[in-house]
């Protein structure tokens, strides 16, 4: 240990911080590849929107969204406890956008059409033994919550998306890690996420 310190001490300062800045990069480096990734890669759900509380709509440039597929009954999963990971098998519906069909505590296989979807759970009903497990309803976050958009359209589209007429199209990765990939609104395309 007392050698390991000695050799840090007669490295230069400036060699620490470049190591130090390098360091960063690359893990902001990565973060870009694991998105650029899931986008190119990932098959594509498309899920509705929902409205959520006026007082939460936009913070900055961006526009809050959450899905049907955002809250569910405990069923398989009580009890949740914050932050607990879960996964969501989806099919798509005639529609074309994709339901619930399950919700597990472990990936389960999938067949055809279906896909899984990984998420964790962020709040709900307390259960009446302990006040940090949840029963009943169950709120599960996905990553997909915020969409950045282009300074002062966020009001639009908040206004569309509580019509019910906003849809996202993600792109999720075998594993259930999951992206934006596209804003629909009434169906067609009004903004691509680009890979960098």
């Amino acid at each position: 240990m007392i050698r390991l310190k000695n050799l840090v001490d007669r490295i230069p300062r400036v060699v620490l911080f470049a190591l130090a800045g390098l360091i960063q990069i690359a893990l902001i480096g990565l973060m870009v590849a694991d998105r650029v990734q899931i986008l190119r890669t990932g098959k594509e759900v498309t899920l509705q929107t929902r409205p959520v509380d006026p007082r939460d709509f936009l913070r900055g440039d961006y526009v809050v969204l959450a899905y049907g597929i955002s809250a569910v009954s405990d069923g398989a999963l009580s009890p949740a406890t914050k932050g607990m990971l879960v996964f969501v098998k989806l099919a798509p519906g005639a529609d074309g956008l994709h339901k619930m069909v399950s919700v597990h505590r472990e990936p389960v296989p999938v067949t055809g059409n279906e896909i899984l979807l990984r998420g964790r759970v962020d709040s709900g009903s307390s259960c009446r033994d302990s006040s940090r497990a949840f029963c009943g309803s169950i709120n599960l976050h996905y990553g997909l919550e915020q969409y950045f958009v282009p300074q002062g359209e966020g009001k639009e589209i908040e206004k569309a998306r509580n019509q019910g007429k906003v849809a996202v199209v993600a792109a999720v990765t075998p594993d259930g890690r999951a992206a934006i990939k596209r804003l629909l609104l009434d169906g067609k395309p009004v903004y691509d996420e680009p890979l960098f």
